[in-house]
């Protein structure tokens, strides 16, 4: 890391890859001899036209995405999707969520606005420690889709499978925080979307990756036509002015994966940060790891120490400490360090090592 370079556990927006970075920094005043910057760049010129066709074909190679899939790059961000999810995909009126956290739950309470929503299943009794196994997803055989959250940032939770769901039932799965960190068969989902800032660029893209067969299988007349997936994957996502420079940099990264090693080398990676902090919890008494051992998340590991004097300590001195964005959320107090992609191994070394001092001084 550069010396002036601080660890970054944000949930989102989170820290880029130092390579890309630079790479945006090289080219902020001209891009490849054009003269001007991406941000300055009118998205009809062939410059960029160029960028976001790239961006879409290294998209496509990073997480194998079959050809009778769209790939749609949309503003609002993921909530904005929350309300597109039922207006593109409600055809009886009926649709199965399984409510795994905050994220989830909103999606819910957005859906219920456009017909029967249907809870498959729900953690919130014990805290939304854990996602469920499949036989304890509940989902009924003519539901539109089942919406699921593959990873919850809040709570530290993550799928380690995907679903499955009745002959003709579409899974979509809010992938915003751990797409690209891990292989996932897309073929298996109706719908995968994302936000960008978590693990994939800075805010303000969203990703959908959505099945061409679900596309226009609602009419869409009485909503807003920017919500409406048909449109823009019919004008190539340039129905009106895309989030160009997001757009870039989310292009500029998944070239970053690709040299990497691509998503299987971003698992091993994940795997070994993730195993780094859970080993070191599960081997001591004076911090509790938050959720339950099968639902782990590789990308958000959520902790405490029982009690919240400590906890605002913690997050004070770790941020004295060259660290930063390790204080949970604020709905569930505690700490949280999200190690993304872009997070080096030496991050977590470095927390490693301030965790076991902070809790040797406080015990």
């Amino acid at each position: 890391m550069a010396d002036n370079r601080i660890y970054n556990f944000s949930a989102g927006p989170s820290m880029l890859p130092v390579p890309v970075l630079e790479r945006c920094a090289s080219e902020m005043l001209s891009y490849k001899g054009s003269g001007m910057s991406v941000m300055e760049m009118s998205h009809r010129s062939k410059v960029y036209d160029g960028i976001i066709k790239e961006t879409e074909a290294c998209l496509r190679r990073v997480l194998s995405i079959p050809e009778n899939y769209k790939v749609l790059f949309l503003q609002g961000g993921a909530s904005t999707q929350f309300a597109a999810i039922p207006m593109n995909l409600m055809k009886t009126g009926k649709a199965d969520y399984a409510i795994t956290g905050n994220f989830a739950n909103n999606a819910y309470k957005e859906a219920v606005k456009f017909g029967d929503i249907h809870i498959a299943f729900t953690s919130k009794e014990t805290g939304f420690d854990h996602v469920p196994t499949q036989s304890e997803l509940q989902v009924r055989p003519d539901a539109d889709y089942l919406y699921i959250c593959a990873n919850n940032t809040i709570f530290g939770t993550e799928y380690q499978y995907d679903p499955e769901t009745p002959a003709g039932v579409p899974l979509v799965a809010d992938m915003s925080s751990n797409i690209l960190s891990k292989p996932v068969d897309v073929s298996k989902y109706g719908v995968i979307y994302a936000g960008a800032q978590k693990n994939m660029g800075p805010a303000g893209v969203t990703v959908v990756i959505v099945r061409e067969d679900l596309l226009g299988s609602y009419p869409l007349d009485k909503y807003p036509v920017m919500l409406d997936w048909k449109t823009m994957a019919d004008k190539e996502s340039m129905y009106n002015t895309p989030p160009t420079y997001g757009i870039y940099v989310l292009g500029l990264v998944l070239e970053w994966v690709e040299q990497m090693g691509g998503v299987k080398a971003m698992q091993q990676r994940a795997e070994k940060r993730a195993s780094l902090l859970y080993d070191y919890l599960d081997s001591q008494d004076f911090y509790k790891a938050v959720a339950q051992k099968a639902s782990r998340s590789h990308m958000n590991v959520t902790f405490r120490t029982g009690s919240d004097e400590l906890d605002a300590k913690f997050a004070k001195e770790s941020a004295e400490a060259g660290m930063t964005n390790l204080k949970g959320h604020r709905s569930v107090g505690g700490m949280r360090a999200s190690i993304y992609n872009a997070m080096p191994i030496e991050g977590v070394e470095y927390l490693l090592d301030f965790m076991k001092k902070f809790a040797a001084e406080n015990a």
